[in-house]
């Protein structure tokens, strides 16, 4: 019996924590998640559960040595084992009609939206997000999930063909195989959620390997998705060092795609090591390969500068400027140059950083202690490469707290303004002129998301042709992609340009069939 088609596709709203009953259920969620802290998780290969010798922890970076969780470093013995659990579940899923893996994803985003809150506070106590951030993260794994889910029916459809005379022909898309898909630990549901919808949702069977900084969040997507009703063995789930499961899988001759997302260096790595014949590989392995920014907003002499202003504090240090596409360069016309960076200092400093726990803090802590030391020897850099306006130093000493730091006269050519950086801190470039600007805007290897300010059309009209970004914003900031509206990816350093939440994504995760039948 045909499955209802689903209803055309909606972006999920954002939680409204100005209500007191959502601040009292999303409260009643961090209780409950704080509560399970300390168990330990297993590996979940085939359906089954499995324990290894070895643990390590995901600890809570708002409270230094408090531990989420306890997970299992898997072996290479564990990858081969996801692997041909992966090889055995493709022969069936494949075959599996494109309306019942949509509904078992459609499933999953109901799960998720029922435990909407829930999921919110494990990623306020894994990764340091605050109740705002947190829930948009579900909020987009939601979309993902509903988007992709439609996708995957609007492929299965009969596909425009040329008619020839005597011949019936069609073209099929259909699943490439099993797939690794490592995503990253700053958005480890939404994305996580996003390529792991999009490589099961079109028939193939996945290894998943989420960050070790994040695998608390990852473990409870593969419950929604056990509870979903996606058979076992589509998805195997495993947690340990990257170096060892992720740099196996990736080598594996069985394994026919790789998603990722994450830093510029590992993402060349796992690209090299794709491109390696292994013995008895048949294929060329296909990367989808997200990377790294260094995205501006460029501030014409014309532009609001109070709307400016919100936009790159709002980009910056939006979940502490954690995001592949934060703005961590403003590069600002000359002309009102002292004006705007007299603003953004204010603004900055009224910036609340704190355990986001507490729904007043807008700024929680980096994710981890490298990354503490790693921002910090940036601000170092600051002190010889520009002039510290705002922040600088650390924040509350119980977490990897850093206030956020704006570095004021930054050279376009200095390492402040060519490499990322990862964290709050927002380097402001004065130009003479619009050109200028764009031209300093395009001068780093990255071509993430860049943003512009001004009245203009004409200079609108000149960033629409010569801004090279894979996401452009025009008077608004440079983050909160959303799916269906602004489909994501890079150019150059940033990554293949995947284009996920687009119409093209799916694509990536299938192969095109054309048939011709003689009549």
């Amino acid at each position: 019996m045909p499955l209802t088609p689903p209803p055309p596709f909606a972006n999920e709203p954002f939680t409204d924590f100005t209500r007191d009953e959502n601040r009292r259920r999303m409260q009643e969620a961090l209780d409950l998640v704080h509560a399970q802290f300390g168990k330990r998780y297993q590996l979940v290969i085939g359906g089954e559960r499995y324990t290894t010798p070895e643990f390590f922890p995901s600890f809570n970076p708002s409270k230094k040595g408090e531990v989420i969780g306890y997970f299992c470093k898997a072996t290479t013995q564990h990858a081969e084992q996801a692997m041909q659990a992966a090889l055995k579940t493709f022969e069936s899923w494949q075959h599996t009609s494109a309306e019942k893996r949509a509904d078992r994803i459609l499933k999953a985003a109901a799960i998720l939206k029922r435990r909407r809150h829930e999921m919110a506070a494990w990623l306020v106590c894994e990764v340091g997000k605050s109740w705002v951030e947190a829930d948009v993260d579900v909020a987009e794994a939601i979309d993902f999930c509903e988007f992709y889910a439609r996708e995957a029916l609007r492929l299965a459809e009969p596909q425009p063909l040329t008619h020839l005379a005597g011949e019936k022909s069609e073209l099929r898309y259909i699943p490439l195989g099993v797939g690794v898909v490592v995503p990253p630990w700053n958005f480890p549901l939404a994305i996580l959620a996003g390529m792991t919808a999009a490589a099961i949702v079109t028939g193939n069977t996945i290894v998943l390997k989420p960050s070790s900084d994040s695998p608390a969040t990852g473990y409870k997507f593969m419950e929604v998705l056990e509870e979903a009703g996606v058979p076992a063995g589509v998805v195997n789930f495993i947690t340990g060092p990257g170096g060892v499961t992720g740099d196996y899988l990736v080598s594996h001759a069985r394994t026919r795609f790789i998603a990722f997302t994450g830093s510029k260096p590992v993402g060349l790595g796992i690209s090299e090591k794709a491109g390696r014949q292994a013995p008895g590989q048949v294929w060329i392995k296909r990367a989808i390969l997200e990377m790294g920014g260094k995205d501006a907003i460029l501030v014409a002499d014309d532009a609001d500068v109070d709307a400016a202003v919100e936009g790159v504090a709002a980009s910056a240090f939006g979940f502490q400027g954690q995001k592949c596409s934060a703005c961590s360069r403003a590069i600002v016309d000359e002309k009102i140059y002292d004006q705007f960076l007299e603003k953004l200092v204010a603004r900055t400093r009224s910036l609340t950083v704190g355990p986001p726990s507490e729904q007043k803090n807008y700024m929680g802590p980096v994710i981890n202690e490298r990354a503490f030391k790693t921002i910090m020897d940036y601000i170092d850099v600051a002190r010889s490469e520009g002039r510290i306006v705002s922040g600088g130093e650390p924040g509350p000493s119980e977490g990897h707290f850093i206030m956020p730091t704006v570095v004021a006269d930054v050279d376009p050519k200095a390492r402040l303004a060519q490499e990322e950086i990862f964290g709050p801190v927002l380097a402001v470039i004065k130009c003479r002129d619009f050109e200028e600007g764009l031209s300093i805007a395009n001068g780093t290897e990255y071509g993430l998301t860049g943003a512009v300010y001004t009245r203009s059309p004409e200079r609108m009209d000149a960033a629409r042709r010569r801004f090279h970004v894979g996401n452009l914003y025009i008077n608004r900031k440079c983050t909160g992609a959303m799916v269906g509206a602004h489909p994501f990816g890079g150019f150059n350093m940033s990554g293949t340009d995947s284009k996920a939440g687009g119409r093209d994504y799916l694509l990536l995760f299938t192969q095109a069939k054309s048939i011709a039948e003689k009549v």
